[in-house]
């Protein structure tokens, strides 16, 4: 028999939320480490926590529309991955469980899989786009850029330490991922998506 501890679903009870312990500047990795509150690890993790406030924020707009409820679906399940991830990044490589969940190539691919199938019916650019046209297209493309800030910073990590090569896989497909929901919610809802244009600034030039 396997002395491998299986991996729980996780029983939190948060009785006190602050505990004083980060006033000097400090937090606690997963496996117990004592880092600065600013090493890139945290940064990382903080990141992707980021994103996963504004995955929610999206998902809370999808859900106001009935025609929108096959992205809504979507966002939440990459909430629950986005958590997934940031519990790995939070891990040092040698403290984590063998079976704690965590982003694989089966998320990639889900990423792809959508991705192209909203990708189909889109017209194509003729110009770079803009955030806007609707609340939701906004959100989704706050998200995108966030998602590329997290990426940044977990390639940076992965230059220093140990880092799976899938976080990286799949902040990448999601960041795309974003762009294209972003285009799709403007078909859905009918909305016309606002173009670059160079000569609209102040000066015109």
């Amino acid at each position: 028999m396997s002395d491998e501890k299986p991996f729980h679903d996780p029983h939190v009870s948060l009785n006190r939320i602050y505990t004083k312990r980060g006033d000097a500047g400090e937090t606690s990795l997963v496996g117990g480490q004592r880092v600065s509150k600013d090493a890139l690890r945290i940064e990382c993790y903080g990141t992707v926590d980021e994103l996963n406030s504004v995955m929610g924020l999206a998902a809370v707009s999808a859900g106001e529309r009935e025609e929108l409820e096959e992205l809504g679906k979507i966002l939440l399940r990459v909430q629950h991955e986005l958590f997934n991830l940031g519990s790995n990044l939070a891990t040092m490589p040698e403290d984590v469980h063998p079976k704690q969940p965590r982003v694989t190539e089966a998320e990639v691919s889900q990423l792809e899989r959508e991705m192209d199938a909203m990708n189909k019916g889109l017209g194509a650019l003729k110009s770079f786009v803009l955030p806007g046209g609707c609340r939701l297209n906004a959100e989704l493309h706050l998200g995108r850029t966030v998602c590329r800030r997290a990426e940044r910073l977990v390639v940076g990590l992965a230059r220093r330490e140990e880092v799976p090569a899938e976080a990286v896989r799949y902040l990448n497909r999601l960041s795309d991922a974003l762009f294209v929901w972003s285009r799709w919610v403007s078909a859905k809802l009918n909305t016309s998506e606002v173009l670059w244009a160079p000569n609209q600034s102040a000066s015109g030039q």
